[in-house]
């Protein structure tokens, strides 16, 4: 009994088993970040000591992982036990998201180009002073503020079709089903049936209805705003079902005697959705309307597949001008850069629009 006492209780374990656990953790820190220096000041050209490749610091990483479970144990016993079973979790975050993020600002601050003779090496701020000059990057950063407002025309067709489905129609279950089919595909297959195919300026469908209708020239990507609405509406053919399916569980999770009520009391029904579906749907609305515009910040295979980001970089996105570095500059240290600063800028927006939002939400349900 004393035994499991000891081993469930931290301080009653011995102090020459902790300071073993303790010095077996800080050795094999030491070595694994002694590892990644050496390595980084050698891919660096700072020194010429060093690996050929990456694989010591893998090693290094496990080895320090093992010693890490193993110190956990010595030092708390049963709870260090516990502690194992989410350990894998801690692990394969950090080194899926965690060193990847570092390895790529090490990228970042380096000039790095797969088409140069010349190996990569550390260039210090040159690409940032080249990014805050890069006319195409600031060109993205603009089309994205416009990809990011049309989220909110998507949450309000969204909104008009749940409350379309959710009202006593007749085929209301088959038109549930057909409304969810565009969420279905794969944005690159959407990009080539409509944008390639339906909306092409010579056979498709989408041209020939509109030349029947006046349009003489319905040339859907050449002009820069027409381009850019073409994009907008395609990404909100596939989007707009999973913002109406959220809308949709949310009404039918409200309570009906509520709505009752309302039309008991004489409320029209402008009146009964004003003042009381949707303030009682705001929980809901703000979720559907976050987690959309953090897909919408991902948006690129839809402008790669049909546009190319053209013409002239109107319908270009972040992600998409992130990949033409890649694959056309073959530029993988400014393109990181630019991918590092994009992620700085995601935390600080949706950090901030969390926070208006849940303000809103609040002083919104306390008004009502």
């Amino acid at each position: 009994m004393s035994t499991d006492r000891n081993a469930a209780t931290p301080h009653l374990i011995p102090a020459s088993r902790r300071a073993l656990g303790r010095a077996l953790i800080t050795v094999a820190g030491a070595g694994l970040a002694g590892v990644v220096l050496v390595q980084a000041l050698h891919a660096g050209g700072f020194i010429a000591i060093g690996f050929s490749n990456w694989r010591p610091v893998l090693y290094a990483y496990l080895i320090w992982a093992i010693a890490l479970g193993a110190g956990q144990v010595l030092m708390r016993g049963e709870a260090g036990q516990r502690a194992l079973f989410l350990l894998p979790a801690v692990l394969f975050t950090v080194a899926l998201v965690i060193f990847p993020t570092l390895f790529g600002l090490y990228i970042a601050f380096s000039d790095w180009n797969l088409s140069a003779f010349e190996d990569h090496h550390f260039n210090g701020l040159d690409n940032i002073r080249f990014l805050l000059k890069d006319e195409y990057f600031w060109n993205a950063l603009g089309n994205m503020v416009w990809y990011m407002l049309s989220v909110f025309a998507q949450y309000a067709i969204a909104f008009g079709l749940a409350l379309l489905l959710n009202a006593e129609i007749r085929a209301r279950k088959f038109f549930r089903v057909v409304f969810l089919m565009p969420f279905m595909l794969s944005p690159v297959a959407v990009s080539w049936m409509i944008g390639k195919s339906l909306m092409d300026y010579r056979f498709g469908p989408a041209a020939k209805l509109a030349r029947i209708i006046g349009w003489d020239s319905p040339a859907f990507f050449t002009s820069p705003w027409i381009a850019r609405i073409s994009i907008m509406a395609m990404a909100a053919w596939v989007s707009i079902p999973l913002i109406m399916t959220l809308l949709l569980a949310g009404l039918q999770a409200l309570q009906k005697e509520v709505l009752e009520a309302a039309k008991v009391d004489g409320a029209n029904m402008w009146q009964s959705f004003t003042q009381m579906t949707f303030p009682l749907m705001l929980p809901v609305s703000v979720t559907a309307i976050v987690l959309r515009m953090i897909f919408q910040l991902k948006l690129a295979d839809i402008v790669i597949n049909v546009t190319a980001g053209g013409p002239g970089g109107a319908t270009d996105t972040i992600s998409s001008f992130i990949y033409r570095e890649y694959r056309d500059r073959s530029n993988v240290g400014y393109g990181t850069m630019v991918a590092e600063i994009y992620l700085i800028i995601i935390i600080i927006f949706m950090t901030v629009l969390m926070g208006i939002a849940n303000r809103w939400v609040q002083k919104y349900t306390a008004e009502s």
